[in-house]
């Protein structure tokens, strides 16, 4: 970067180069695996409540709102610590410009963690009282649990611009071709059921047979819809020299051309079949086994997607 001044109106001038090298890396995809997760069991858990009695879930109150707290603290830890001035984080909540989808990202972000560590507190009050016996403030949220049941259609409600706002951001990443904004909504929404359902199938050792074909029937769908997003950018996505060049990456003999069809045979086709055979036959091992496929191969999928445009120069 060349730099100099101009006396007269106290100015600074800047000519930027290209940087070479990835500048988001490993921690911005653990970043986006992780709140897919987090905002993931959210949705998906809403969808199942819907459709079946809690009795059918046992834990299911709980249960969702740790797995989403975890992930979620993941996803805000790494977000800091990838910054380079990690304190300037405060001027997003003291001095937050509306108009910046950082901020307007950040605070629903941190809303939605404050409503997912209530709902947990609620939760586990609520599945292990004798806890909380000699507390009477916990006695109290206790004896109001239907708090539990005023909260949940929010914290359903954020969930969804949670995952999606990282698109916009990617979106508005300059001489980013790929990175288009339609098209990434879409991919952070499957990525969000496709996490979502494969982290309750790993739970759901107790839940009833419907449920678990209903997650398979989500994991399937998932996978199978994020599969062909994925194709139709690395078949057709020509309208632009950009895409083109960044795709090579990806294409036959490109440096990403293992990982990205590991990501898809790992994460996506497998996934698919396994979770159709297990629908009628109800085999919780390789339904497991189609979840854990599912989230190796998501994570390596966006691994990919993140990195490539970022290899080539802008000047």
């Amino acid at each position: 970067m060349v730099e100099h001044g101009i006396n007269a109106t106290n100015a600074v001038v800047t000519m930027d180069a290209a940087l070479p090298g990835i500048i988001w890396g490993w921690m911005i995809t653990l970043n986006m695996w992780a709140k897919s997760i987090g905002t993931g069991v959210v949705l998906i858990s809403a969808f199942l409540l819907y459709r079946h009695k809690k009795e059918s879930m046992p834990s299911i109150r709980w249960i969702m709102p740790l797995i989403s707290f975890v992930a979620l603290n993941v996803f805000l830890l790494f977000t800091l610590v990838d910054l380079h001035q990690p304190l300037r984080m405060v001027n997003i909540f003291f001095h937050p410009h509306w108009t910046s989808a950082i901020t307007v990202g950040a605070w629903m972000a941190s809303l939605f963690t404050g409503l997912i560590t209530l709902l947990l507190a609620i939760g586990l009050l609520d599945a292990y009282p004798d806890c909380a016996r000699h507390n009477e403030i916990a006695k109290t949220v206790r004896a109001n649990s239907e708090l539990y049941e005023k909260f949940y259609p929010f914290v359903v409600f954020l969930a969804i611009p949670v995952t999606l706002y990282t698109a916009v951001i990617m979106a508005e990443s300059s001489a980013r071709e790929l990175w288009q904004a339609p098209t990434e909504l879409m991919q952070m929404l499957l990525a969000a059921f496709m996490a979502g359902s494969a982290a309750l199938v790993m739970v759901s050792d107790k839940w009833s047979q419907e449920v678990r074909k209903d997650l398979a029937l989500v994991l399937a769908m998932a996978v199978f819809f994020s599969f062909v997003m994925y194709m139709g950018e690395y078949f057709f996505s020509f309208k632009s020299a950009e895409a083109e060049v960044t795709l090579e990456y990806v294409h036959s003999g490109g440096e990403y051309n293992v990982q990205f069809w590991m990501a898809m045979v790992l994460g996506f086709i497998a996934p698919f079949f396994l979770a159709v055979s297990t629908m009628k036959s109800d085999n919780k091992t390789i339904l497991r086994f189609a979840a854990i496929l599912a989230l190796i191969g998501l994570y390596l999928a966006k691994d990919v997607w993140l990195k490539i445009p970022q290899m080539l120069p802008l000047s």
